[in-house]
């Protein structure tokens, strides 16, 4: 597959962010284009500027580590950044095939093996799942489901997270910081897409998101991208309130492609004490919960 416009994108986006005082260089006057111009890049990564301007038309395939490695510094990038620049360049030149996730079966034909549920179902203070790099919620516990009753709500969310964050309006209640869950959404695909860039379902889902919401299609554009693993978020649902939650996120050796994600509450907080009611809802006989969701 032809990457050429993922990576003259995502080059000239990074090389647009950085100013000449970030890069140590004399700011000048009559700039015409934000950022950095190329031949400065050029200059900080000790390259011909014909070199980066081919580079940055699109053209990493057989690029050697060292001069990826000169690009990264010159651009600043983040360990995300610089880890997309590398897929990119495995993308560009074929060597992503022996890394690349496999193949996953359609979402109706994934299970779980049967060891994950029990290790979700052991989870008890606070929602564990499983999710792939498109963010379809593949497995669950039942705080889980709980949890994100929301994003099962709506057959068409399909349980993925980031058409909930985009096309349910329900999502502003449910992330009191939606923007910044919106960005996270979104360079969590980004990643993805560099990643595993020959994903259909995924090509076939930010063609969705991009068709169905400006905020999406705005943030697409911006190339942003992130490492998942560990913080903090705020939430509101609609049955215990307000919740403040750390999550851990885990990439799994068993299942290439696929990450554990656990949130849990600071012992003694409300938001502890939030959860406790949360799960205490959810084990009431009265209270339908989604069925866990089947997905690749």
């Amino acid at each position: 597959m032809d990457n050429h416009e993922e990576v003259r994108e995502f080059l000239t986006s990074r090389r647009a962010k950085i100013t000449p005082e970030q890069a140590g260089l004399p700011s000048g006057s009559r700039r015409r284009v934000p950022g950095l111009r190329r031949s400065e890049v050029a200059a900080l990564a000790d390259m011909s500027v014909e070199y980066y301007a081919k580079l940055e038309r699109g053209n990493l395939a057989g690029v050697s580590p060292a001069v990826l490695e000169a690009l990264a510094r010159a651009l600043r990038l983040d360990d995300a950044e610089r880890a997309h620049l590398l897929n990119l360049a495995q993308a560009a030149d074929g060597t992503d095939v022996l890394t690349r996730p496999r193949r996953r079966r359609t979402k109706d034909q994934w299970k779980p093996h049967r060891s994950l549920q029990w290790v979700l179902d052991a989870v008890t203070a606070g929602p564990a799942f499983v999710r792939n790099g498109r963010m379809d919620v593949l497995a669950a516990n039942q705080l889980a489901r709980a949890f994100y009753t929301d994003v099962y709500a709506t057959p068409g969310n399909q349980a993925n997270l980031a058409r909930f964050n985009f096309l349910d309006p329900v999502s502003r209640r449910f992330y009191p910081d939606w923007d910044q869950a919106a960005d996270i959404a979104v360079a969590i695909l980004r990643t993805e897409a560099g990643r595993n860039p020959h994903d259909k379902d995924l090509h076939d889902l930010v063609g969705e998101l991009c068709t169905r919401s400006d905020e999406f299609r705005t943030r697409w554009g911006a190339h942003n991208v992130r490492q998942h693993g560990t913080g903090t978020k705020r939430f509101h649902h609609h049955v215990v309130g307000d919740l403040t939650l750390a999550y851990e996120g885990l990439e799994m050796a068993a299942e290439p492609g696929l990450t554990l994600t656990i949130y849990t509450a600071e012992p003694g907080s409300p938001s502890e004490e939030g959860l406790r009611l949360l799960a205490s809802w959810a084990a009431t006989p009265q209270t339908p919960l989604p069925a866990p969701h089947s997905g690749s």
